[in-house]
Order: structure tokens, then C-alpha cells, then sequence
């Protein structure tokens, strides 16, 4: 029996970390555990679409990323174009539209260009929306965020005294999507990593989530079962 409907989260948000060291745990190179996650993607977005889920955003590179190996890098941003080209034609059968947050102009040429590209061919869809966060950081966004607010300041466009959560909040790279109501992101040992992680992840629209961690053993990310089992829990009393 499905999960009931009034229960399901309206917006899922998943941190997308452990890949490479799952790859790692097998005996893979890197670039293995990635191409696993990527296809991890292909099956939380299919989990997420039959569950009526609205709205999913999937943490899939931080701006601390860019500090990895360049070749890592490269093979990461290759795959990426690689995902966004293959899967345009299932996004658009099962009716999901595509977005993106971060600086994005961070990205490769030929990044960009494939990613504003699935975009718009799929700009018409009306089912789930998903959203990639990209070279994003949670700090980051908050500095861009008072960066725009300070130049609408001195535009005239808004007058200080006007300043408050909802008017900061029309500054995030975010402010098109309701705020997660389900934060979702892997199990990590130690307190300190996870604090760390965080920060990668979309602080201020966290705040009020509900987070919940998975096991570090299973595939990358989230697949249709798991995405199910996890909703069956939320459901439970406490």
C-alpha cells in the first residue's frame, strides 16, 4: 500500500556525498561510485515522481568541490553533461521539469550549455520539478543573497526598514521553491563532518526541515524503495 498522500513531503532535498567513498569500499575508482549515484538520480526521481512528490533537489556538487583533483573534476562535469543529454528524452516522458541553483557560471562552457538546454526542453513540464544544486554552498548563498539585497537597497528598489526573513528569503538563489520540508543526507561517524557538511547544504532553507540520515552502506543517494520505506517510517507516531 502506498504511502498516503497527505503525508508525503511537498519538497524532498538530498545531500549527495559518500559516493566516492563507496566506490572506495568496493575496490573502484572514484569516478565508479559517481556514475553509481548518477543512476541513483534516475531512480529517486522515479520514486519521487509516483509518490506525487513536487518538488526534489538533489546537492549534487558543492562549491568546496572544486578543490578535488582537477581530473576528478573534469570526468564529474563529463558525466554531468553526459546525464543531463541521455536523460533529457525520459525527463520530458515523465513529465519532470528541470531547474538548477548555485553558480552556475561556475561551470564548464559546455556545462552550461547542455544543462540551460534540458532546462528549456523541459521548461513545459507540469510534474515533478527537480533541481540540481550545482557549485552550491550554503554560505555562498547567503553572501549572494545580501550581495542582491544590498543592491536593490542602493537601486532603491526596497528601503532598509523593509528587511526581514520573508524579503531576505526573495534573495536566495531559492526563492522560486517552498523550503524543504524533508532534508535527507547520508550517515557520516563523526559530529564535526557532519557540521562541516552542512554547510553545503542549503542552510537557511533547512532550518525548519526535518533531517534524517541513511545507512553509508547501500547505493548512492536514493532509490524507489528506499525513497518508499523512508515515507512509510515518516508516517509511523512518535
Amino acid at each position: 500500500m502506498p504511502p498516503n498522500v497527505k503525508s508525503v513531503p511537498r519538497h524532498i532535498a538530498i545531500i549527495m556525498d559518500g559516493n566516492g567513498r563507496w566506490a572506495k569500499g568496493r575496490g573502484l575508482p572514484r569516478i565508479k561510485g559517481h556514475e553509481a549515484g548518477a543512476q541513483a538520480v534516475r531512480e529517486c526521481v522515479e520514486g519521487c515522481g509516483e509518490l506525487k512528490v513536487e518538488y526534489l533537489t538533489l546537492y549534487a556538487f558543492s562549491a568546496e568541490n572544486w578543490q578535488r583533483p582537477k581530473t576528478e573534476v573534469l570526468a564529474l562535469m563529463r558525466l554531468l553533461e553526459k546525464f543531463l543529454k541521455e536523460k533529457t528524452p525520459e525527463l520530458i516522458e515523465k513529465n519532470v521539469r528541470l531547474q538548477a541553483i548555485g553558480r552556475l557560471t561556475d561551470l564548464p562552457a559546455s556545462s552550461q550549455e547542455q544543462l540551460h538546454k534540458t532546462i528549456e526542453q523541459t521548461a513545459g513540464n507540469t510534474g515533478l520539478t527537480l533541481i540540481l544544486a550545482l557549485s552550491y554552498g550554503g554560505r555562498l548563498e547567503i553572501i549572494d543573497g545580501i550581495k542582491s539585497l544590498l543592491r536593490a537597497i542602493e537601486l532603491g528598489h526596497i528601503d532598509r526598514a523593509m528587511i526581514d526573513v520573508e524579503m531576505f528569503s526573495k534573495h536566495l538563489y531559492t526563492r522560486y521553491y517552498p523550503d524543504p520540508d524533508l532534508l535527507i543526507r547520508k550517515t557520516v561517524a563523526r559530529f564535526h563532518k557532519k557540521r562541516s557538511r552542512c554547510r553545503r547544504g542549503r542552510i537557511w532553507a533547512a532550518a525548519t526541515s526535518l533531517r534524517s540520515g541513511v545507512g553509508r552502506a547501500g547505493k548512492p543517494a536514493l532509490d524507489t524503495g528506499r525513497c518508499t520505506k523512508l515515507l512509510f517510517t515518516l508516517q509511523k507516531p512518535i
